[in-house]
């Protein structure tokens, strides 16, 4: 027996009771379920290659192809179900002894004098969302203002982050493309102004891969610290974009014009060792030991003068922030051009069609 339709239409209500978004993909797959018991095989004109949300709709239901309403409807209260199921609410969790900042997308906590961001979407491999970019904003600004020694950028699971969500170029505002375009700009040219300007020496523990933005702000870290698992990756011309965190300039300064360009221009993914021959990575450490050692040493360097490493930082950093602030306004200029261009939408396009296979 197939479901009811009572039973599709009591799924489709216990929908909109879920806490946590399941996700893109997942909502895709609901939406072209729902599409095939209702309507039918897709019969819709394709939208056009900008209409990135709809596009996205268009080619998960068309790939659900001859499945009939019957077994779509059973398909969607089976999915529905699974969700639900899922779905409890996560139980509090105890704050540190030095207390924790409350973030959706975030681990924040202080202990030892010490500072810890953590990257918190694992099961996305720490993927950047427009929130979340805004939660280390924030996060980086508290940290700034604390009573902690030191700050540490880390990732939780196995990776340390991979990027942009590239799910961010699916939310178009009203405005449309043009104003998505120029209001990630800010908020990109916000994001890296944050880590230029903050007061404190800033350790990146690099416990997995790494790609795109989160390897290209490594250059404004004061040290570098990585598992010998980690990879650095750069894909920006797979993406039909540029480079981004002031990395067209610390690149090249930190390794030489011809491996940055390497990295930034011809998608060249480095392994820790290489990072670290390179002066990208202060020190490489074996994974099996790489937490015990590095959190090791990051305690003893909470341990030091407050404001003497502050001031340090600050005569090391200082000679050359006007000109880091020039390069985050230019590089994120030529990003909105390219998010504008056919180039970039094409790239983009194809990675969601590739995503949207169910």
């Amino acid at each position: 027996m197939w479901a009811s339709v009572e039973e599709f239409n009591d799924a489709k209500n216990r929908l909109s009771t879920l806490k946590k978004d399941p996700g893109n993909e997942v909502k895709l797959k609901i939406y072209a379920l729902f599409k095939q018991a209702t309507q039918g095989p897709c019969n819709t004109p394709k939208p056009g290659m900008l209409d990135f949300v709809n596009k996205a709709k268009w080619d998960a239901w068309k790939s659900v192809g001859s499945l009939s309403q019957d077994e779509a409807r059973q398909k969607y209260v089976d999915l529905i179900a699974s969700l639900v199921s899922v779905d409890a609410p996560a139980p509090p969790t105890a704050p540190s002894a030095g207390g924790t900042a409350s973030f959706e997308t975030l681990l924040v906590t202080t202990e030892d004098k010490v500072t810890t961001i953590r990257l918190n979407r694992p099961d996305k491999k720490n993927a950047i969302t427009v929130q979340m970019y805004n939660e280390i904003v924030e996060a980086l600004g508290q940290a700034a203002n604390d009573d902690s020694v030191i700050t540490v950028m880390t990732g939780s699971g196995d990776f340390y982050c991979s990027g942009n969500d590239l799910n961010n170029f699916t939310n178009i505002p009203a405005g449309g493309i043009e104003k998505m375009a120029k209001d990630s700009g800010e908020l990109l040219k916000g994001f890296v102004k944050s880590f230029i300007d903050f007061p404190k020496p800033l350790i990146a523990v690099v416990n997995g891969p790494a790609v795109g933005i989160s390897v290209t702000l490594l250059g404004l870290y004061d040290v570098v610290y990585a598992t010998d698992r980690a990879t650095f990756h750069t894909p920006f011309s797979h993406l039909g974009q540029t480079p981004e965190g002031c990395s067209s300039y610390t690149f090249p300064k930190i390794m030489g014009s011809a491996k940055a360009s390497e990295m930034l221009m011809f998608n060249k993914k480095l392994t820790a060792h290489e990072a670290c021959e390179l002066g990208l990575v202060t020190e490489v450490f074996p994974d099996g030991s790489f937490q015990q050692e590095v959190w090791n040493r990051i305690k003893s360097y909470g341990k030091l003068p407050k404001n003497s490493l502050a001031f340090s930082k600050q005569l090391l950093r200082a000679v050359e922030k006007e000109k880091l602030h020039h390069v985050n306004e230019q590089e994120c200029e030529r990003l909105v051009e390219r998010w504008l261009s056919d180039e970039c939408m094409n790239a983009i396009m194809s990675f969601f069609q590739g995503k949207s296979k169910l």
